[in-house]
């Protein structure tokens, strides 16, 4: 594996793997790699014969009062974990190097209207804007064939999705599962923030969600119904404040009332001081 800071360098390498007639998967994170981000970057090596990682902890996508200063670094155990997953080119920009003018005077953003302003956009404005416009950037770094994210992110996966398809990208989207520890907590970078008792009490998120399945499946199709047993199911645990539980539609995240056909139930809760997302797609 090797890893590199330059964008030219990266550039240079792709046109190589180019005239060797070679596909490039791609797999952008924020670092501080987990098994999630590992599922995705096997699945790239499957189906692709290079597979390029980015590491960028993205400035543009933290409001003034979230965590960019304490999100979770470790370049060296990184690079172990990615170059166990078969990546072939880890990309590791600084700042100065994705944005050379400085974040502030950077003039040019890619955003995309209406499905980010609702859900997790609704709590954090700009969060999706600095997330589009940061991958647009590095799609026109990296120029793969096929980028890969997973659906813990569902809001990310749809936004993205639509950004390629309103740009006429020559990029297919893949979507993995999430992936969970053995209780069912969905992995995340933020997880290393709970304590014991909060790691415990995360457990909730994943609850509410299977007990969403459970009314599905007995026929329930209420979308007022589900957000209500969410809502009493995680009101009942100390540590856990919602921001938000929705039943939406899973392609324009439209809010419904009754259930006919595929749905996203996606929700945000924060155990602590730390901010959780979790989802489900019942496909009907």
């Amino acid at each position: 594996m090797k890893i590199v800071h330059q964008i030219n360098q990266v550039k240079g390498m792709i046109r190589e793997v180019r005239q060797k007639g070679g596909t490039i998967g791609f797999v952008p994170t924020m670092g501080y790699l987990h098994e999630g981000h590992l599922s995705l970057m096997r699945r790239a090596k499957v189906e692709q014969a290079v597979v390029v990682a980015s590491i960028f902890v993205n400035p543009l996508q933290f409001g003034p009062k979230e965590d960019l200063a304490v999100y979770p670094r470790d370049l060296e155990r990184d690079s172990v974990l990615a170059e166990s997953a078969d990546v072939d080119i880890l990309f590791v920009p600084a700042v100065e190097e994705m944005y050379p003018q400085g974040v502030k005077r950077f003039l040019t953003v890619v955003d995309v209207a209406a499905i980010t302003g609702v859900l997790c956009g609704a709590a954090r404005p700009g969060h999706f804007r600095g997330v589009t416009t940061v991958v647009n950037k590095l799609f026109h770094i990296v120029e793969p064939d096929a980028a890969y994210f997973g659906q813990k992110d569902a809001q990310q996966v749809t936004v993205i999705k639509r950004m390629v398809e309103d740009l006429n990208m020559n990029i297919s989207i893949v979507t993995v599962p999430t992936v969970r520890e053995a209780d069912g907590l969905a992995l995340s970078s933020r997880n290393v923030f709970l304590n014991v008792a909060e790691r415990r009490a995360a457990l909730v998120l994943h609850q509410s969600l299977q007990a969403a399945v459970r009314l599905l499946a007995g026929g329930c199709r209420s979308a007022a119904a589900i957000r209500a047993a969410m809502t009493a199911l995680i009101a009942a645990e100390p540590l856990a404040s919602i921001d938000y539980i929705a039943v939406v539609d899973r392609d324009s995240l439209a809010e419904i009332a009754a259930i006919s056909g595929p749905v996203l139930i996606a929700l945000a809760v924060r155990i602590g001081k730390t901010r959780l997302i979790d989802n489900m797609v019942w496909e009907g």
